[in-house]
């Protein structure tokens, strides 16, 4: 930022004025939290000195002028952001991709945080997001972050919502919303308390849903909602009425039985997918990987023992492969563990061959990784998002394994 030249300095003063109040007291924030944690550690302002909590206060005014070139150099940081997303989407449409970019819009935000600085009485005080015990993660799960107070929502006529609704969808193609079941309710907990000792909060699921609707016409982009977990009564179909696209996970779309939905009985408007960041990858769910992680730290499964945990793998497994010799995307007998490769191919072309309007595979299947990025419900226990790929991507997708796997999938589109 210190050299960059007249044009580019030209090009950031407009964003400022364009950005407005908005934009300056993040641009703040992000200054004074640089400031802080460089001194005392901070990771939220809730640890700055107390003159510095009110960003209308005159502490910050006085940060903010004896600090502007910092203060200059993030709103910087912002607008490289947005011209580096711009330059993406244009490059994947050029390519000939039909939607290019597609963001991600998160169920919440951090408490100590930008947004709950400068709007904190837009948020839920005291109460962290999370999810209710389930088959995802058995102990619950606690997110540490808060969201949207539905009160606040109604009362400023959505309009921080909307706000972050357009920074999100405007340099993309599409938008998926995590946890689209919080649209619904959020599993709020209180501060101090079990991540199964919290309570389900209504949100106004539908004005929220006009205003995603009015968004993405606006935009002209797909909406994809995150309807995985204990999905409330209503919630899919009401995303069906406004044509936001469901997410269909393999190893989750059974019949009541426990056989695996055949592809064609995937619903036109969803997403197809083999699996998501939360899930064990379809190599590491053929090994048993995930498996090992839940008894090896001690958390709850749904089976008794852990022998009853592996048998029931071995049953789901069987059930898979017998579904992906229906679909004639496998032959042959089921992989053993250490054939893994096989099952990922077959799971990939099965994928791709649902009825599913789009199909999403994961780079990790891709590249038949068996390591998961994220195990929900962990924080120290597990790695979580600090893993990385066997090697750079490009060397990756040349492998004949992969080229052959990718080619599996777009067969299962065309056809």
């Amino acid at each position: 930022w210190a050299q960059a030249g007249e044009p580019v300095r030209d090009a950031v003063a407009r964003f400022r004025r364009h950005g407005g109040d908005e934009l300056e007291r993040h641009a703040r924030f992000d200054a004074l939290h640089a400031r802080f944690f460089a001194a005392t550690g901070a990771t939220g302002w809730q640890g700055w000195p107390a003159a510095y909590h009110d960003p209308a206060g005159a502490a910050v005014a006085r940060f903010a002028g004896e600090a502007s070139d910092e203060v200059a150099f993030h709103a910087f940081c912002q607008w490289l952001v947005g011209e580096s997303l711009e330059a993406a989407q244009r490059a994947a449409r050029a390519a000939g991709m039909a939607i290019g970019l597609i963001a991600d819009l998160a169920v919440g935000m951090d408490s100590g945080g930008s947004h709950a600085w400068s709007r904190r009485d837009e948020l839920l005080g005291g109460l962290s997001i999370g999810a209710p015990p389930d088959r995802l993660g058995p102990d619950g799960q606690d997110w540490g972050i808060t969201g949207f107070s539905p009160t606040a929502l109604r009362r400023t006529g959505f309009d921080a919502f909307i706000a972050t609704l357009r920074a999100a969808i405007d340099r993309a193609g599409g938008i998926r919303i995590d946890h689209a079941l919080g649209l619904s309710r959020l599993w709020v907990i209180p501060a101090g308390a079990r991540s199964g000792d919290g309570v389900y909060l209504t949100m106004p699921m539908a004005d929220l849903m006009r205003v995603i609707a009015i968004e993405s016409t606006r935009a002209r982009a797909i909406v994809i909602g995150e309807d995985l977990g204990t999905v409330p009564p209503g919630v899919r179909e009401a995303m069906g009425e406004r044509a936001m696209l469901g997410m269909r996970v393999l190893p989750f779309e059974r019949d009541g039985d426990g056989r695996f939905v055949p592809p064609a009985g995937y619903g036109l408007e969803t997403v197809a997918m083999t699996g998501t960041h939360d899930l064990p990858t379809i190599a590491g769910w053929w090994r048993a990987r995930d498996i090992d992680w839940t008894w090896d730290l001690g958390r709850t499964s749904r089976a008794p023992d852990e022998a009853a945990d592996r048998a029931a793998r071995d049953d789901d497994k069987a059930a898979f492969w017998t579904a992906a010799v229906d679909a004639r995307v496998a032959g042959g007998t089921e992989p053993s563990p250490d054939e893994a490769d096989r099952a990922v191919d077959a799971a990939v072309a099965f994928v791709g061959s649902t009825a599913s309007v789009l199909a999403i595979v994961p780079m990790e299947d891709i590249a038949g990784v068996v390591e998961q990025p994220n195990v929900p419900g962990t924080i120290d226990e597990h790695p979580n998002w600090r893993r990385r790929m066997p090697a750079a991507t490009a060397q990756v997708l040349a492998r004949p394994g992969v080229v052959a796997r990718i080619a599996g999938l777009a067969a299962g589109r065309r056809a």
